[in-house]
């Protein structure tokens, strides 16, 4: 959403990726048929910052794809603090596994295969920080499963709510994609139990905080 010499510009000026994240982006483009998917650069450093700021005990992923943001989430990890991912797809799991494996972080992260709706109500229900980003369509579900295991106080960050300029195309509301961004957005918008911020950073963020 952002005019592009302007993200260039805000991309130079901001810190690059360490050698791994690197490596991995680049098998990400050889090896998937939607690197898009991945996090990049400009947001994974965006999604460090902000688990420094917090210092997370615990972190919920829901979308691991190969992994990027996972490693630059998990920085910002408390010294005790663990993370759960969860991935639907056992091909991109295998890869971001390695990764973590590589990064230092494998004790401290569990990969969840399978249906995050499913698996969600599974887990325990004290998460400091929640990051969505799987299939736009299931987001409200997401969310709303997701609600209910985060502290009070606690973060929930969901991307792609701009969905390429799509949530402001009247045209584009048939998609289920697009449908499912904009009726999340409006669900948060209405959710009195909450505080939130949808940021134009990349292709749109919201920073959601439990009451």
């Amino acid at each position: 959403m952002t005019d592009q010499k302007l993200l260039q510009y805000a991309q130079r000026h901001t810190a690059a990726p360490d050698a791994l994240l690197t490596e991995l982006e680049r098998e990400t483009n050889l090896k998937t048929l939607y690197p898009r998917m991945l996090a990049g650069a400009y947001l994974g450093k965006f999604l460090e910052m902000i688990s420094r700021m917090i210092r997370p005990r615990y972190i919920l992923e829901i979308g691991t794809f190969t992994g990027y943001s996972t490693i630059c989430l998990s920085k910002g990890l408390a010294d005790d603090g663990k993370m759960v991912t969860l991935e639907v797809n056992p091909e991109f799991a295998a890869i971001a596994a390695g990764y973590f494996s590589r990064a230092g972080i494998a004790d401290r992260v569990e990969i969840r295969i399978g249906d995050a709706l499913a698996i969600i109500p599974e887990l325990h229900d004290n998460f400091d920080l929640v990051y969505i980003d799987a299939a736009k369509e299931q987001y409200t579900g997401y969310y709303e499963r997701a609600y209910h295991k985060v502290r009070p106080g606690g973060f929930i960050l969901a991307d792609n709510v701009l969905w390429d300029g799509k949530v402001i195309d009247p045209a584009a509301l048939n998609e289920k994609e697009t449908n499912g961004i904009v009726r999340f957005n409006e669900h948060v918008a209405g959710d009195k139990r909450v505080e939130r911020i949808l940021l134009a950073i990349r292709d749109g963020l919201m920073l959601i905080r439990k009451i």
